[in-house]
C-alpha cells in the first residue's frame, strides 16, 4: 500500500500536434481552379500588352531615333535629351506650371470627395441620400470635351451665360473673357475637376463610412459628444487609413495634370500658363517631331512619379500611418 502511494503519477500524454496538410501541387491547383485562371487571363494579357510591352518604347529616349532606321538602327547618344531639358528654358516654367495645378489639385479637388462624403453620410433621409448620390456621379461620365463645351457656354465673352449675368449685374465693365486670360485658367480648370471628379471619388469614401462600427458611435454619445464631436474623434479616425492610400497614390500623379483637359482648354492667349509637361510632350513629339525628346520628357515625368509614390508611402510609415506597401 505505502509502495503505491510513493509511486509518482504518470505525466498526461501529450497532445499531438494536427497533421500539417500536404501541400496541393500547383498542376492539381491548376486544374481544380482553372475557371478563376482563365478569367484572369484578360487582364494579364491587357497589362503585358498595352502596359508592359510598350515600354520597350523608352530606349528611344537615350536615342536619336529614325523611324526608317527603327530602335535597333537609330544612333545612341546617351543623356543628351535630358541635358537639352533640363538646361532648356521651357523646364523652369513647365514645372512651375505643373506643380502650381498640382498644388491646387491637392488643396481643393482632393479633400472635395471626403467632404462630400462625410456630408453625405450624415443625411438620415435614404431618399434624399440616393438621391444626391445619383446626381453628383453623373459628371464622371461625361466626357473632358463636353466638359469643356460647357464650359465655353457657361463662360465666354460673347454668349455666355455667366458672363452675361455678371454683365447684366455689374455693367459692361463686368466683361470679361475668361477663356482667354491667363489668371482664369487656374480657377476654370480647378472648377472642371471639382464638378467631374467629386462624385465618384465620394464611393470609396462612403465605402469606408459604412464599415463603422456603430456602437463607437452610441459610446461617444453616452461620453456626451456632440455630432461634431464624433465626428472628429469616431469618423475621421475611422477613414484615415483609406485617405492616406488615396493620398499615397495621388502623389504619384503630382507631374500628370492630364492632357486631355488642358489641352481642351488652351488657347493662344493662355498658353503661358496652361503649357504643362503632358501638353509639351503632344507639341514636342508630334507637331514638331522630336520624338526622342519629347520621350524623354515623358520618361522623366514618369520616374518622378514612381519617385513620388515610394517616398509618400516613407513619409507614411515613418508618421504611424498604415502604407500602400
Amino acid at each position: 500500500m505505502a509502495t503505491d502511494l510513493a509511486t509518482p503519477p504518470k505525466a498526461a500524454p501529450k497532445a499531438k500536434k494536427p497533421k500539417r496538410a500536404d501541400k496541393v501541387p500547383l498542376r492539381t491547383a491548376a486544374l481544380r481552379y482553372r475557371w478563376l485562371y482563365l478569367m484572369l487571363l484578360p487582364g494579364l494579357a491587357y497589362f503585358a500588352l498595352f502596359k508592359y510591352l510598350p515600354m520597350y518604347g523608352v530606349t528611344i529616349a537615350f536615342q536619336d531615333y529614325l523611324p526608317f532606321l527603327g530602335y535597333s538602327g537609330s544612333p545612341w547618344v546617351g543623356l543628351k535629351h535630358f541635358e537639352t531639358l533640363f538646361t532648356g528654358g521651357d523646364f523652369g516654367k513647365l514645372m512651375f506650371n505643373t506643380l502650381f495645378v498640382a498644388l491646387l489639385h491637392i488643396l481643393i479637388v482632393f479633400p472635395a470627395p471626403i467632404i462630400v462624403a462625410l456630408l453625405l453620410n450624415e443625411l438620415r433621409l435614404n431618399i434624399l441620400k440616393r438621391s444626391v448620390q445619383s446626381l453628383i456621379y453623373i459628371p464622371h461620365f461625361l466626357s473632358w470635351t463636353i466638359v469643356a463645351s460647357l464650359t465655353y457656354v457657361l463662360f465666354a465673352a460673347d454668349f455666355g451665360v455667366i458672363s452675361g449675368w455678371m454683365r447684366d449685374i455689374l455693367g459692361d465693365t463686368a466683361k470679361i473673357d475668361y477663356m482667354a486670360q491667363e489668371e482664369w485658367f487656374r480657377p476654370l480648370i480647378i472648377l472642371q475637376q471639382v464638378w467631374k471628379m467629386t462624385g465618384w471619388g465620394t464611393i470609396i469614401y462612403l465605402a469606408a463610412l459604412a464599415g463603422v462600427d456603430p456602437n463607437l458611435y452610441e459610446a461617444a454619445r453616452m461620453d456626451g459628444a456632440g455630432r461634431f464631436r464624433q465626428l472628429w474623434h469616431v469618423t475621421l479616425p475611422a477613414i484615415r487609413p483609406t485617405v492616406v492610400v488615396m493620398a499615397i497614390l495621388a502623389s504619384g500623379n503630382l507631374l500628370d495634370s492630364g492632357f486631355e483637359q488642358i489641352w481642351l482648354m488652351t488657347t493662344s492667349l493662355n498658353r503661358d500658363v496652361a503649357n504643362v509637361f503632358d501638353t509639351y510632350v503632344y507639341y514636342a513629339g508630334i507637331q514638331n517631331g522630336a520624338i526622342s525628346y519629347s520621350t524623354a520628357v515623358g520618361l522623366f515625368k514618369g520616374v518622378a512619379g514612381v519617385i513620388l509614390i515610394f517616398g509618400s508611402n516613407w513619409l507614411a510609415k515613418r508618421l504611424g500611418q498604415r502604407g500602400l506597401f
